[in-house]
């Protein structure tokens, strides 16, 4: 296996991560460390009809897949404003939640908090998910 630098596995990461659940993919060839890239959006596909050894290919995952989603969401809201929680998940039943839930945490005072939890958390996942799937990471 080839040592892949953690800031490559984090920019994959944010890749799949900054759209809708499968509207972006990457898949890593341990192996080799090579990054491949697709966007359903445009006209981006770098993966193409190749055949890869999925004995050593793996998708780099979207963060609903790691728990980094709305679970992270409420981790904080418990933690920080537990008071706003309805509130909250009341945001989540409708478009633009995101954008509610960011304009409550800046009115509160919170907002870089959150960034900072969210970040955090996000790269102690990204490394456990490496270390679980056996991918050797430096930096």
């Amino acid at each position: 296996m080839t040592m892949v630098k953690f800031s490559d596995i984090q920019d994959a990461f944010f890749f799949v991560s900054s759209e809708s659940y499968g509207m972006h993919s990457a898949i890593l060839d341990k192996s080799t460390g090579q990054l491949y890239y697709r966007s359903e959006m445009g006209d981006l596909d770098e993966i193409g009809e190749e055949c890869f050894d999925y004995d050593t290919c793996i998708d780099i995952p979207h963060k609903n897949d790691i728990g980094l989603g709305l679970e992270l969401v409420f981790d904080f809201v418990e933690g920080h404003l537990p008071e706003e929680s309805d509130r909250v998940q009341y945001f989540f039943r409708k478009r633009g939640a995101y954008g509610r839930y960011k304009g409550l945490l800046e009115e509160m005072g919170l907002l870089q908090k959150w960034f900072d939890f969210e970040s955090q958390h996000e790269e102690e996942m990204l490394r456990q998910w490496c270390e679980e799937n056996e991918i050797e990471i430096s930096g």
